[in-house]
C-alpha cells in the first residue's frame, strides 16, 4: 500500500492532550473518514486501499482515543461527545469541508451525531450497526448489569462473556479487545452510548439528516425492531448475510461491495 500513508497525529480535544494514529490517502473527490467501533481498530478499514472498486478515492481512517495504537492523556475523559470533537479535530487538520462517512458500532454512534451537527458537510452516511436505540446497548449496557469498581475486572470478565456471544465473530472481536483498548477508558465510553442510546433521541437525529444514509446490520440482526421504521423513512438498508454485528470479520466482501455501489463506485464482477 504504498499510497497509504501512516501518520501520528499531535492533536487536544476538551483540555486533553491526544496523538492520534492514523492512515490515509489522497485522491480524486470528497474523503471517506471511516470511524471503528468499540474493540477495534482503523485496520478494520485498511483493505480499501487493495480493493480496485476504491483505486483513486481518498480516505482517512484512525485509532480512536484510548483504542489501538493512539495516545490520550486522560482516559477517563474519553466519551462519545468526546469522539465527535476528536472527530471535528481531525477533519480540522486535514482541512476536510465535505465527505462521507463510514461508522461501526461506537463509531457508526460517533458519525451519526457529528453529520447530525455538521449539517451539509455531511454528504453520505454508512452506518453499520451504530446504536440508533437502547435495543443496540448490548456490549455497553454491560458497564450496569455487570458493574464493578475496578476497571481491569471488569474488562476481564466483559471479554469472557462476550468470548461466548452468539454474533458470528464475537470470539474474534473479543479476544482481540485486551490488546485494542485501554481498560480505564471503557466505563465513560459505555456509560455514554447507553446515555446517548436512551436518551438521545437518536432515531430522530439519523433519520432526519439530510445526507444519503444507509444502514448495514447483519442478518443475525434482521430482528431489530426500527428497520421498518427506517425503510419507510427513506434509509437504504443493507443487510449482509453470514454475519451479526461485525460485518468487517465475518464477510468484508459483501459488507466493501455494499459500500462501494451506494457510494456509486463500479465495483468488478
Amino acid at each position: 500500500m504504498v499510497d497509504v500513508k501512516r501518520e501520528k497525529l499531535d492533536l487536544r480535544v476538551r483540555g486533553v492532550d491526544l496523538r492520534i494514529s492514523s492512515m490515509h490517502r489522497q485522491g480524486v473527490g470528497e474523503p471517506i473518514v471511516f470511524l471503528h467501533g468499540f474493540g477495534s481498530t482503523k485496520e478494520d478499514y485498511a483493505d480499501i486501499a487493495r480493493l480496485s472498486a476504491f483505486d483513486g478515492r481518498p480516505f482517512i481512517a484512525y485509532d480512536a482515543p484510548g483504542c489501538g495504537e493512539s495516545e490520550c492523556g486522560e482516559l477517563s475523559a474519553i466519551s462519545v461527545p468526546f469522539l465527535v470533537d476528536t472527530a471535528r479535530a481531525v477533519l480540522s487538520r486535514f482541512e476536510i469541508e465535505r465527505l462521507h462517512l463510514v461508522g461501526h458500532s461506537m463509531g457508526g454512534l460517533t458519525s451519526l451525531l457529528l453529520a447530525h451537527e455538521e449539517g451539509n458537510r455531511v454528504l453520505s452516511f454508512v452506518n453499520i450497526e451504530g446504536n440508533v436505540a437502547s435495543e443496540d446497548c448490548f456490549l455497553s449496557r454491560q458497564i450496569v448489569s455487570h458493574s464493578s469498581d475496578d476497571p481491569h475486572r471488569f474488562f476481564t470478565e466483559f471479554i469472557d462473556r462476550n468470548w461466548g456471544g452468539v454474533d458470528l465473530s464475537s470470539s474474534l472481536h473479543a479476544a482481540s479487545l485486551k490488546h485494542k483498548v485501554r481498560a480505564e477508558a471503557v466505563r465513560s465510553i459505555f456509560m455514554s452510548m447507553v446515555e446517548l442510546s436512551d436518551h438521545g433521541d437518536l432515531l430522530a437525529k439519523f433519520v432526519g439528516l439530510s445526507c444519503r444514509k444507509m444502514f448495514m446490520y447483519g442478518e443475525q440482526n434482521a430482528h431489530l425492531s426500527y428497520l421498518p421504521h427506517l425503510e419507510k423513512s427513506g434509509v437504504t438498508l443493507a443487510c449482509i448475510s453470514q454475519s451479526g454485528h461485525f460485518p468487517m470479520y465475518s464477510n468484508p466482501v459483501e459488507m466493501w461491495k455494499r459500500i462501494a455501489c451506494f457510494l456509486g463506485y463500479v465495483v468488478p464482477e
